[in-house]
């Protein structure tokens, strides 16, 4: 697996942040979903990598910085061919490593509170994640969870 910032250009980019996007509508209301577009994406307090194995997108994450001490982890998601392959632990690892980098002492996320998230926030959990209140502009909702680690 090769792991590479990425200008959200390519086809096989757009088309898995419109499956990420999509997947959101299926288990969150309108309003509960936080998943970013293409745009938001490239803004520059963003960046984002994609996952790959030759030329096969295997899945993509990004870093946000929320301040100079604190980041927020973005759009994690792995192609749908690739599921159970280590992608999301890969990810997930090169997140955690440039957020240390960074020099941030606390890296956040927001992922839904629905059965079908169960398997990210025990991910999560794994490497080192807690449940936290809402972060950031975040409010609370009864389909979001808040978790956050100390770096």
């Amino acid at each position: 697996m090769e792991i590479k910032v990425d200008d959200l250009t390519g086809s096989e980019v757009v088309s898995l942040i419109g499956e990420h996007l999509h997947g959101m509508t299926l288990h969150s209301p309108p309003e509960s979903i936080h998943a970013l577009g293409l745009e938001e994406l490239r803004k520059p307090e963003i960046t984002f990598w994609t996952v790959w194995n030759e030329e096969h997108l295997m899945g993509c994450g990004a870093l946000k910085e929320i301040d100079p001490q604190h980041g927020e982890l973005k759009s994690m998601r792995t192609a749908t061919a690739h599921l159970r392959k280590g992608v999301a632990q890969a990810m997930l690892e090169h997140i955690i490593k440039e957020a240390r980098k960074r020099g941030y002492t606390r890296l956040s996320l927001e992922t839904g509170s629905m059965e079908a998230f169960f398997p990210a926030r025990k991910l999560y959990e794994k490497y080192g994640f807690v449940y936290c209140p809402p972060f950031g502009d975040y409010i609370e909702d009864q389909n979001s969870v808040f978790m956050t680690m100390e770096l």
